[in-house]
C-alpha cells in the first residue's frame, strides 16, 4: 500500500466518534484494544514516539532505534512487529535496513477518541 493510500485511510479514520459520543461495538473496542496494548509496553511507547515525532512524511531507519535502548536488535525488531499489527506504523525494506514511519491521523484518531466535549463554561 502506498503512503497517499494509507493517508486517505488515515483521514478517514479520523471522523470516528470520541469515547463519549456513542458506546463502542464489539469490532472497534477490539480495534482499539490492540492498539492501546501496543502502546501499554514502554518501550514501545518510546518506539512510537521516536518515529511519531519524525512529522508525517518522515521516516526513521531501525539502525537509528537500537542504539536508544538497551535492548538487542531482534527485540526491538519484535516491538516494532507489534506497532505494525496494531496499526500504528508502517514500513519498507531498502537493502539491509528497514525505514519506519507513523501511519497519517492514527494518533489524531486516537485523541479524538479519547477527547470529551465539555459544556460551555464547564471546568475542569
Amino acid at each position: 500500500m502506498s503512503k497517499q493510500e494509507l493517508e486517505v485511510i488515515g483521514q478517514a479514520a479520523a471522523c470516528c466518534p470520541g469515547l463519549s459520543a456513542e458506546p463502542l461495538d464489539e469490532d472497534r473496542a477490539a480495534d482499539l484494544a490492540k492498539v492501546f496494548k501496543a502502546l501499554g509496553d514502554p518501550v514501545r511507547l518510546r518506539l512510537m514516539s521516536m518515529i511519531a515525532s519524525r512529522g508525517e512524511d518522515g521516516e526513521v531507519c531501525v539502525c537509528e532505534l537500537t542504539p536508544a535502548f538497551d535492548l538487542s536488535q531482534p527485540t526491538i525488531s519484535h516491538h516494532l512487529k507489534l506497532l505494525r499489527q496494531a496499526g500504528l506504523i508502517d514500513c519498507e525494506r531498502r537493502g539491509t535496513w528497514v525505514y519506519y514511519w507513523a501511519l497519517p491521523g492514527v494518533l489524531d484518531e486516537l485523541a479524538a477518541f479519547l477527547t470529551t466535549a465539555r459544556p460551555a463554561g464547564a471546568t475542569a
